[in-house]
């Protein structure tokens, strides 16, 4: 067997080394799917049953080991079940992932064009401005940015346009008479692609009080899928953005112009 390094009397290999890497990765994208739910805290709470099952073994304790193994049986079925929408987003992430990596050099070359046009900054300018107008006027809003494939089935939920941006067209879609305001706004591949779409809502404790549907749903989603979400508040008219599970509150109109820039 190569030997990779020799740490005292500890010889690591090639396939050690391998080993804990694999094992690092599935760590790191098992805490992404799970962070800000619940399913993190059942995570921790099947691994403390776990322990607790190799000491009472260690100790000897028949019958609490016997119940602990008739358990350890169906904890798998249980996991299955619970951790059923996780599992399902870690497939179709590695596919995707996949996917992005076959055609990430073509997506460059077509993409840069726009990066560097002056369409980006238009769209953009529209995006942004519609967001101010609507903050001035306390017309609640959520809106998705998007390039993942996944959210094909978030926009089922509503209605399919296929519209250009524009800032008239967004403001008509939330205003308070308005049929869809209530829902999301997907913009994918630089269309408004559906409106009054339903999103996820988060279940993370950790977000303040304060925070309405619209705020845990813009979460909800960046927890899931690789997506910034923007929120206008419709108590305080303040603009605030998800990303990653993390929600990132009253922001300024420049740094919500450079967002737009860097994700649209």
């Amino acid at each position: 067997m190569l030997l990779a390094i020799q740490v005292g009397f500890l010889p690591i290999t090639l396939a050690d080394l391998i080993d804990i890497l694999v094992v690092g990765w599935l760590l790191y994208w098992s805490y992404k799917l799970l962070r800000g739910s619940t399913g993190l805290t059942i995570l921790i709470g099947v691994l403390v049953l776990f322990l607790l099952g190799r000491l009472i073994r260690s100790m000897g304790m028949l019958m609490l080991s016997t119940l602990f193994d008739q358990f350890a049986e169906l904890i798998v079925i249980i996991l299955i079940v619970i951790f059923q929408p996780e599992v399902r987003r870690f497939l179709i992430m590695l596919g995707n992932n996949t996917l992005r990596q076959r055609s990430h050099l073509l997506r460059r070359l077509l993409d840069r064009e726009f990066d560097n046009s002056e369409k980006k900054v238009q769209l953009a300018e529209e995006i942004k401005n519609a967001l101010v107008q609507m903050s001035r006027k306390k017309w609640g809003a959520l809106l998705v940015l998007s390039q993942n494939e996944e959210m094909l089935g978030i926009m089922g939920t509503g209605v399919p346009l296929h519209a250009d941006i524009s800032q008239q067209l967004i403001e008509s879609i939330f205003n308070k008479e308005g049929p869809l305001h209530d829902g999301a706004v997907v913009i994918k591949d630089n269309k408004i692609i559906a409106a009054g779409c339903t999103l996820p809502v988060s279940d993370n404790p950790n977000l303040p009080k304060a925070v309405g549907l619209r705020h845990r749903a813009a979460v909800g989603i960046s927890e899931r899928m690789e997506v910034i979400s923007f929120i206008v508040s419709e108590e305080t008219g303040s603009i605030s953005y998800a990303l990653r599970g993390k929600l990132h509150r009253r922001i300024s109109e420049s740094t919500l112009m450079e967002l737009l820039e860097k994700y649209l």
